[in-house]
């Protein structure tokens, strides 16, 4: 029995039982991943998954039982190279981010860009997913950090560090009604409204869907994605009213777009750094946290993990603080 093999293993396993999916993960050939697996189950004396033809049907109880051990014994292989790499001080290796397109677009690319300027011998995954995928990759160890946001409690499994928080934006073309609006706004004005936002504004269990039913408002979501250029792109092809997440908006796109502050109408947001408890913390990705969100001191990461887990974490900033600072420290340089 070979790391190699129960890397392949686990690789069929998250690729749904597709040997062309998991060889292609795995940087291997289809007949060279089959013959591992062959070689795994003869010497072990039984069937990790059972056939149909030439497919794999379905993954065996024993094979189950394996394919969770083989996980534990590849995390801790995982670990004992990055502690290896943290005692050498080398300064090379992989890091795979699993985000939402939003905080790949638009929050991530100035501290990579940092990052890769310390680290340049560090490559960088970016997997841009849905609400709904990201913590799933993570949770099924394809990355070794998320970065998500919510309106309540931290994520879920890992350990969660508030990075910063954020508000939402309504967007309207400069000539639409609600652009000249001479108060506040409302939901009850936005009632009836096309509406154009994130994809994950149509779960039940949307932030954005539970403050309109708060105020009485059934939401009418005329188009949705998960690419907040794309919304802004709706917006001004006029199929609707945008709400979007404020990082996603720039100085240009004020030019023919009216930004209204929506921080009194949904709760606030904070996004989180999800760690995973079980793997040793390399270097830089104690670096891209603390880029992203200075407040965090690299030390206490790695006490959290460690099982020192502090009181509480410092108060994440507002976005908005975040770009102002950046605004000054660019006008000063």
């Amino acid at each position: 029995m070979t790391l190699t093999q129960l890397r392949y293993l686990v690789a069929i396993s998250d690729s749904g039982l597709n040997i062309t999916q998991a060889a292609e993960q795995v940087h291997a050939t289809q007949p060279g991943l089959s013959k591992q697996l062959k070689q795994l189950e003869d010497e072990l004396g039984f069937q990790l998954f059972s056939r149909k033809g030439k497919s794999l049907a379905a993954i065996t109880p024993a094979g189950q039982q394996v394919i969770d051990r083989a996980r534990i014994i590849l995390a801790e292989a995982r670990n004992i190279r990055a502690l290896a790499a943290n005692l050498r001080g080398d300064d090379k290796g992989e890091l795979s981010i699993t985000t939402t397109h939003t905080q790949a677009r638009f929050v991530l690319p100035s501290a990579i860009a940092q990052l890769k300027q310390r680290y340049p011998a560090v490559n960088v995954h970016l997997k841009a997913h849905g609400d709904a995928q990201v913590m799933g990759l993570f949770e099924r160890g394809q990355a070794d950090l998320a970065i998500i946001s919510t309106t309540g409690t931290p994520p879920g499994d890992g350990l969660a560090v508030p990075l910063f928080r954020w508000r939402r934006a309504v967007i309207v073309p400069q000539g639409h009604a609600l652009a000249s609006l001479k108060r506040a706004l409302k939901l009850a004005d936005l009632d009836g409204q096309p509406l154009v936002s994130y994809e994950s504004s149509l779960r039940p269990e949307s932030s954005l869907r539970r403050a309109f039913a708060a105020a009485g408002v059934v939401p009418r979501f005329s188009c949705t994605s998960r690419d907040a250029d794309l919304i802004k792109t709706y917006v001004r092809a006029g199929l609707g009213i945008g709400i979007l997440a404020e990082m996603a908006l720039s100085a240009d796109d004020e030019r023919d777009l009216r930004v209204i502050d929506g921080g009194v109408l949904f709760p606030e947001c904070t996004t989180w750094l999800v760690l995973r408890r079980d793997r040793v913390l390399r270097a830089y990705t104690a670096t891209l946290a603390e880029l992203i969100a200075p407040q965090l001191d690299p030390r206490d990461l790695q006490r959290a993990l460690a099982g020192e887990e502090p009181a509480a974490w410092p108060t994440p900033p507002l976005w908005s603080e975040i770009e102002k600072k950046a605004k000054r420290a660019a006008r000063a340089a």
